[in-house]
């Protein structure tokens, strides 16, 4: 965790809590609607697809893949800096929606349109964990 000092960490509010205190046990929860079954990212009090307010929190799979992708070579500030270069990418979940996050463990140009990713986490402080996506084993 010392290698995280001084990044910008997520602050949660009611309707993200739940999210973060998932990620704190490493699960990977999103959105979905009761009402139509729409899952969603990032979260919201209802839901996207037909406006119910009939939303809650279900287990994902972790699983998706890459749609886009950049790689990061100067750092946003110095505490970042250790982490140059790295991947910032748009995965599709399997369930649907789209994310933005870190690739981890792959060099930058092994990275595919199509690749197949899951999530993992690191633990930036004793209160956050934060989802990153891995190339998807088997």
């Amino acid at each position: 965790m010392s290698g995280h000092a001084g990044k910008f960490l997520p602050r949660s509010h009611p309707g993200t809590q739940a999210y973060w205190d998932a990620c704190r046990r490493h699960e990977f929860i999103i959105q979905q609607c009761g009402d139509c079954g729409t899952h969603q990212f990032y979260p919201r009090i209802f839901c996207t697809s037909c406006a119910s307010s009939a939303v809650a929190w279900v287990p994902a799979s972790g699983h998706g893949k890459v749609l886009t992708w950049t790689v990061l070579q100067r750092a946003v500030s110095s505490a970042y800096a250790a982490d140059t270069p790295y991947i910032i990418a748009l995965i599709e979940l399997r369930e649907g929606p789209v994310l933005m996050s870190k690739v981890c463990g792959c060099e930058a140009g092994s990275v595919y349109t199509g690749m197949p990713v899951e999530v993992s986490f690191e633990d930036w402080s004793d209160e956050i964990s934060m989802p990153v996506f891995v190339v998807a084993s088997g």
